[in-house]
């Protein structure tokens, strides 16, 4: 299996944007916390959410190959494990019309969405950090759509039906995943 120090230096090879990097980065962290959670392979998802949005720069006017891109470069670096590729491409699938299918694939779709509404929540503390947001602050914030309107709250929801965690503990993991990672991404 592709490395994480592979996976990290094929994203920076392709991606640009600090931002997009960061988010990259809070991804792959809360991917991690989740395949603990469901105890299975952490290094496997965690590179999952590190590489779904690497091609982004490539693709953003392209949407269907979103995603796809990604993953026919990670073959290309001789990775042949299905689940892996599949996770990496299926990020991309809802342009498609398809939807995640297997735990991984809807791990990804419902963190995806809520590391950005978690980071907005960050940016409105007064020291602009992670180590300020509590799990309450962001669940206050949850309900509020003209707040980081961009975060589909209806993706994050999927977490209770999709993969049997209740909001408030989904938000648990994920926050505490970020801030984890705070130095890496800034926060």
């Amino acid at each position: 299996m592709i490395t994480r120090d592979q996976a990290w230096d094929l994203l920076t090879s392709k991606m640009q944007s600090h931002n997009l990097r960061r988010h990259c980065l809070s991804v792959e962290a809360v991917m991690r916390a989740l395949a603990k959670h469901f105890e299975t392979d952490a290094q496997k998802w965690g590179i999952v959410g590190l590489l779904h949005d690497g091609d982004y720069e490539f693709t953003k006017d392209d949407s269907v190959n979103h995603a796809k891109l990604m993953a026919d470069w990670v073959r290309e670096l001789s990775e042949t494990d299905p689940e892996l590729l599949e996770g990496i491409e299926s990020h991309g699938w809802f342009h498609q019309g398809k939807l995640p299918q297997t735990q991984m694939q809807w791990a990804l779709f419902c963190c995806d969405e809520l590391t950005g509404l978690i980071v907005a929540c960050a940016l409105v503390q007064p020291a602009k950090k992670l180590a300020d947001v509590t799990v309450e602050s962001v669940l206050k914030k949850f309900p509020q759509k003209s707040f980081a309107a961009g975060a589909k709250r209806e993706d994050i929801l999927l977490c209770e039906e999709k993969l049997g965690i209740k909001l408030e503990d989904f938000v648990k993991i994920a926050l505490t995943a970020m801030q984890s990672v705070a130095s890496e991404i800034g926060l």
